[in-house]
């Protein structure tokens, strides 16, 4: 079993590549310099290079869209073949529990409150909830390679946060309590059970936990 740890972090309150495929030239220009340094980043020189990016909402608003149906929707602001940076702005439907492939990352709450939940997980088991903990507006917190969680906004907060991961997601596990399965999703699919069958790169049946 890997060990799951969300490390919470405080930043003052204070892009890019949108996932329809538009740029926006003066946040791209702001975030290159920091990000294209990177090289396979540890822990710290991620978490230190998001600070360092001192992104705020003013700066998000004009990128943001309605979620609509979906617990959140996300853009995708900057990418190379090192990290991607995204932003999210939830809709207050919560997102299932997922992992992030074989990246690691942090998570900025720009705005709002969000409520991160935190899971166990032994192989082809369900995941096992551990805790939940509340974030608010300037929090940051590790997301480890393989640690499964889920996100929400807490009730009456406008949820954004920005996200940012080593080496770009792929292969994001999602998983369906309801139904004991799990499914490796597609790069365009969110943390959702799929709903088109070409998001489905390849679906597991899993035990129930003792």
């Amino acid at each position: 079993m890997e060990k799951q740890e969300f490390i919470t972090m405080l930043k003052p309150p204070n892009l890019i590549y949108s996932w329809g495929g538009n740029v926006c030239m003066s946040l791209s220009e702001q975030v290159k310099p920091i990000l294209d340094k990177l090289n396979s980043p540890t822990k710290l020189e991620l978490r230190e290079a998001l600070l360092a990016l001192d992104i705020n909402l003013d700066e998000l608003k004009p990128l943001l869209q309605s979620a609509e149906d979906k617990p959140y929707y996300r853009k995708l602001l900057y990418q190379n073949d090192e990290i991607e940076l995204l932003v999210m702005n939830w809709s207050g439907i919560e997102c299932a529990p997922h992992n992030h492939g074989h990246s690691y990352g942090w998570i900025q709450v720009v705005n709002g409150t969000a409520i991160n939940t935190v899971y166990e997980v032994k192989e082809n088991q369900m995941p096992k909830e551990l805790f939940s903990q509340y974030q608010g507006e300037g929090r940051i917190f590790f997301a480890p390679k393989k640690g499964v969680h889920k996100m929400n906004s807490a009730e009456g907060t406008s949820l954004v946060t920005l996200h940012l991961y080593s080496p770009p997601i792929k292969e994001m596990m999602v998983y369906d309590l309801k139904t004991c399965a799990a499914c490796i999703v597609s790069d365009d699919c969110g943390a959702w059970w799929p709903e088109h069958l070409r998001q489905k790169v390849r679906e597991i049946q899993l035990k129930k936990g003792e």
